[in-house]
């Protein structure tokens, strides 16, 4: 049995903008009171439509929506059981038809369960894959963890704002990683290669030096430690320049509804990751149907 509601760490705003669980770390707010959170969520809603006629806006390709990569579901959620909310989760998402991520994090199990999620998921149709976010770890635990993903992963990305998660990095002594050791990474992974987290000029750097295949512009939910911003103004202001250095560009933050996911198409993503509302939505007890309505044209 899953717990109550009253067990889980969100709130079940009516509207999720970033106000209700306000510098619950533990939990599902962000930090200096979940600034960057809240502006994450405001964002989209500050971008029109109209400077589009119906006839452009049925040529850009529609961003495709995935699950975000989540884990901690003991501390940040308050799920029953931390193997069980993998499971649970990606059930969920993949039955409403979305792509599917994993993460990892301390200990290793967090890791383990998402792919053991995956291969379950894999057991019904077999082509089911996952992009695979590592945090950045030195590299020979990262060329560990690929190993391990290889048989689920279709993409691999390291979630480079993660260092910014100051208890962690002091924990497993993340690194703040240069182009030439990501450049390793890439090259072991063997699949096409991600960064996410991308939200500063230092970023931009890096990603300019590894030309990756997918960047993702981030800011961790509004969870990490970096510039004041959201992710949509971001991607706004710099999507442009960073498309001359990468394949594809994805972006998270504040994605709540179909007008937003048609917004970040316009600014130049080909995929949003989705977090918060896919926990809310598996908790609450929503219908996988519901879930597809929420996001889907």
């Amino acid at each position: 049995m899953k717990t109550s509601k009253t067990n889980y760490k969100c709130h079940f705003c009516e509207v999720c903008v970033g106000k209700g669980c306000t510098a619950e770390l533990p939990g599902m707010g962000g930090v200096f009171e979940s600034r960057n959170f809240v502006l994450n969520c405001a964002a989209w809603d500050g971008f029109s439509l109209d400077s589009f006629s119906d006839k452009e806006r049925k040529k850009i390709p529609r961003a495709k929506v995935r699950l975000a990569p989540i884990t901690g579901a003991l501390q940040n959620v308050g799920y029953h059981d931390e193997k069980a909310f993998y499971k649970d989760l990606t059930e969920f998402v993949f039955k409403a038809g979305f792509r599917l991520s994993i993460g990892d994090g301390t200990p290793d199990d967090k890791l383990q369960f998402g792919i053991q999620a995956i291969q379950k998921l894999q057991e019904k149709k077999p082509k089911t894959k996952a992009a695979v976010f590592l945090k950045p770890y030195a590299n020979e635990i990262l060329f560990e963890r690929i190993e391990w993903a290889s048989p689920v992963a279709e993409i691999i990305g390291i979630d480079i704002d993660a260092y910014n998660i100051l208890t962690m990095r002091n924990l497993v002594n993340l690194e703040k990683k240069t182009a030439s050791q990501m450049k390793e990474v890439q090259k072991k992974a063997g699949l096409p290669f991600a960064v996410k987290g991308v939200f500063t000029s230092a970023d931009m750097d890096l990603v300019k030096e590894l030309r990756p295949d997918i960047v993702v512009v981030s800011n961790h939910g509004g969870r990490v430690e970096t510039d004041i911003g959201s992710s949509a103004e971001f991607l706004a202001r710099r999507g442009r320049e960073l498309r001359n250095y990468c394949g594809e560009i994805w972006v998270d933050g504040g994605i709540r509804k179909q007008r937003d996911v048609e917004i970040a198409s316009f600014l130049g993503a080909s995929e949003v990751l989705v977090g918060r509302p896919f926990i809310t939505a598996l908790c609450r007890g929503d219908s996988a149907e519901s879930l597809r309505n929420t996001f889907a044209r």
